[in-house]
């Protein structure tokens, strides 16, 4: 493998396990501010950041590469009302696209297809997320400031379970 496309790679894996620890920090505010629906989509975003740190670790273990696993970086958001992780996320994961790009266009300045071809599911996977944050983000501007609707939304985000990303089921 390329050593630039691997230095990606196994910088993702950081970059994801970050995800998962900035998650986890959006689902304490929501807990603490009584919101446990909010909390349990973030928990939920958390442990399929998590599942893509692994989905990167298999790949590298798969074509005979090493991992070395760095520091994760403590998150440094705070919030002064519900909207402001949901604005976060959005941001985060529009930062997140931006680091699959940079593997892929590596992967294509080296002619790895195999690498390429990995990433396709991740780039699906970041459309998806940054809808996801996007509609999460309207949604709070429609109905947020009224405390029924807002209970509503809650109960709507308690209800969201984990299911298993597909390189991962696949895998198994």
């Amino acid at each position: 493998m390329d050593a630039r496309v691997y230095e990606l790679l196994n910088d993702q894996i950081n970059k994801e396990l970050y995800s998962a620890y900035l998650y986890l920090s959006f689902a304490d505010y929501y807990e603490e501010e009584g919101l446990e629906g909010f909390a349990n989509w973030y928990e939920i975003q958390a442990q399929e950041e998590r599942d893509h740190a692994i989905i990167f670790r298999n790949y590298l273990h798969e074509n005979g590469c090493k991992v070395k696993l760095l520091a994760i970086d403590q998150p440094d958001k705070e919030f002064s009302d519900f909207l402001a992780p949901l604005e976060a996320a959005l941001e985060h994961e529009k930062y997140v696209t931006g680091l699959i790009n940079d593997i892929y266009a590596a992967a294509a300045d080296v002619r790895d297809y195999r690498t390429m071809k990995f990433l396709d599911w991740f780039i699906e996977e970041q459309q998806e997320e940054e809808d996801n944050a996007d509609k999460m983000i309207t949604r709070m501007k429609l109905f947020g400031s009224d405390a029924k609707a807002l209970y509503d939304l809650d109960q709507e985000n308690a209800a969201r379970v984990y299911s298993v990303p597909s390189p991962l089921a696949a895998a198994e």
